[in-house]
């Protein structure tokens, strides 16, 4: 099937978002979309390991351990360092992977899609505690209604392309 995509920035920005969320998320989606619909954009760059159904499935169980281990006390804040880095660097490859595929610049998708997650991790996690606070629910519930909302907008995301 041919990719169409007629608004990468927004989604690429959407992608960014969710991987704020969920660091996983946006590279999951985004494979799960080019591994459904090849670019030839894509076929001869280093980004093409994205249109691998294989990629697309070994990502999507890395992404059901990460549901998994977000709700273990052991699991460190999303804006600890390391763990921005690694979603702003799931929100890049996203966002480079979706330019790339339509003949876009991948620099153009990777600063706006690592951007939006940098974004993303802030406001995720302060809505989070403050959900925690306000509403006295415990931190793993209100975690995983952040998940349902997360894969609710993957699945959006997804069947837009």
């Amino acid at each position: 099937m041919h990719l169409k995509i007629s608004k990468p920035f927004w989604q690429v920005i959407s992608l960014g978002t969710l991987a704020g969320m969920r660091s996983t998320s946006a590279p999951v989606i985004t494979s799960h979309i080019l591994s459904h619909h090849h670019s030839k954009n894509l076929e001869h760059s280093p980004l093409r390991f994205m249109q691998s159904a294989n990629v697309a499935k070994v990502l999507k169980l890395v992404a059901l351990s990460e549901l998994v281990a977000d709700k273990l006390p052991s699991t460190p804040n999303r804006i600890k360092p390391a763990v921005l880095a690694a979603r702003v660097l799931s929100g890049a490859l996203a966002g480079a992977s979706i330019y790339k595929a339509i003949g876009g610049k991948a620099i153009t998708g990777a600063l706006i899609g690592g951007g939006a997650a940098f974004a993303s991790t802030f406001g995720s996690y302060f809505l989070r505690k403050s959900a925690v606070k306000s509403s006295h629910i415990i931190d793993p519930v209100i975690g995983a209604i952040e998940d349902a909302l997360v894969i609710g907008s993957g699945m959006g995301l997804s069947r837009l392309a």
